[in-house]
């Protein structure tokens, strides 16, 4: 048995009903380097403007503005950050709408049958502002995260259910979340010059409504040890979150998050990079940095990132050449797919199927770079599992 399929094995076993796609963390070094990608070079852009590898294809499942197909509804501006969740033998795919209340901001869903066909739409959030990304949860809840200053995470339910504000998660400007089933936690990435990394423990897991933010501490390197200090006043009012503790460590632009296997990565755009934290060590270390990488990097303007159960992680660019890019536990990167024609956009929500078989994602603005020309899209192909 290859370290992969141990590590796979070990970890199907010990919680995959909560958290089915993950990266397997513990067959990663640091950082990753340039490499031929797994699937073979792109092929030329298909009709949609999509470079893939051969065998692969894409459709376009809903445009800002417009009806989706097979619905009354219009989806919405600004698609951001997604995921999915099984429901029944079909699924529901979930996104962001990252403009103001006024404009439609929040949240919505993709109901989908178990052939991939449409058979609904709507509106699962509303009145917030600039819902960026956020994260699932072990008990198929969305939490939706807003990117203002003093943000707020709301609770949303894609499988029926009235969304919920979780104060208790902070108020600052919130990114990404990630669920973490053995340690009971949801960590958080805030998307500042000198953002901070946070961590939520609730009082019950399960119920977000009470518990305690907690920020990492470390020092200034890329790589050591670290602790968790409690936040004394989440709502970040009149002291902002990220300076209520001392030796909070800073990152530049948190983006997307995503936990697997006891380590979470989380991306910072502002450097383009990918931290790995090994929470059974208590340290973190780089996992991609673009000025370490021999040659000329694949991936720039890191943004969304997510995991199959193959043990591969997928990481979006926010602008660079607008490709989804593919990290493998033998720390090679490689360009997986390219837009084309969408200079004006970033490529936000990348989230897989139950079956691994299937790849949502967005390009947020499309070609016109407007926020109301947001285009997204389903590609299916062998991806490994």
């Amino acid at each position: 048995m290859d370290r992969r399929t141990m590590l796979r094995t070990t970890v199907m076993g010990a919680g995959a009903m909560a958290l089915p796609f993950t990266a397997w963390p513990a067959a990663y070094g640091a950082p990753a380097q340039n490499a031929a990608g797994p699937y073979g070079p792109l092929q030329p852009a298909d009709a949609n403007g999509i470079q893939l590898p051969a065998g692969f294809t894409s459709q376009v499942v809903a445009r800002s503005g417009q009806v989706v197909p097979g619905t009354s509804y219009r989806w919405h501006s600004a698609p951001d950050g997604g995921a999915v969740f099984a429901n029944g033998s079909g699924w529901v795919y979930v996104s962001n709408a990252e403009v103001s209340a006024s404009s439609g901001g929040g949240a919505s869903r993709i109901v989908f049958s178990s052939t991939g066909a449409i058979a609904g739409a709507s509106r699962i959030l509303s009145g917030t502002n600039q819902n960026c990304a956020g994260g699932r949860t072990p008990w198929h809840t969305w939490l939706s995260c807003e990117e203002v200053s003093l943000g707020r995470v709301s609770e949303t339910y894609p499988l029926g259910g009235t969304a919920v504000v979780r104060p208790a998660m902070g108020r600052f400007k919130h990114e990404a979340a990630a669920a973490d089933p053995v340690r009971k936690v949801i960590y958080l990435t805030e998307d500042e010059p000198d953002g901070k990394f946070y961590r939520f423990v609730p009082t019950s897991w399960g119920d977000l409504s009470s518990g305690t933010l907690q920020v990492l501490r470390a020092g200034s390197a890329t790589s050591g040890s670290f602790t968790w200090a409690t936040v004394p006043d989440p709502d970040g009012s009149p002291t902002a979150t990220r300076s209520q503790v001392s030796g909070a460590k800073s990152f530049d632009g948190g983006e997307g998050c995503h936990y697997a296997a006891d380590t979470v990565w989380f991306t910072t755009k502002g450097d383009n990079r990918i931290w790995q934290v090994n929470l059974l060590t208590g340290t973190y270390q780089l996992g991609y940095d673009d000025a370490l990488v021999d040659g000329t990097a694949p991936l720039t303007g890191v943004d969304n990132i997510t995991g199959t159960p193959a043990g591969d992680l997928y990481v979006a660019e926010d602008g660079g050449s607008m490709d989804i890019c593919l990290i493998t536990p033998a720390d090679q990167v490689s360009v997986f797919l390219r837009v084309t024609g969408h200079s004006g956009s970033e490529i936000t929500g990348p989230a897989f199927t139950p079956a691994g078989d299937r790849l949502y994602f967005s390009s947020q603005r499309g070609t016109s770079g407007s926020s109301s020309g947001g285009i997204t899209y389903c590609v299916t192909g062998p991806f490994r599992t």
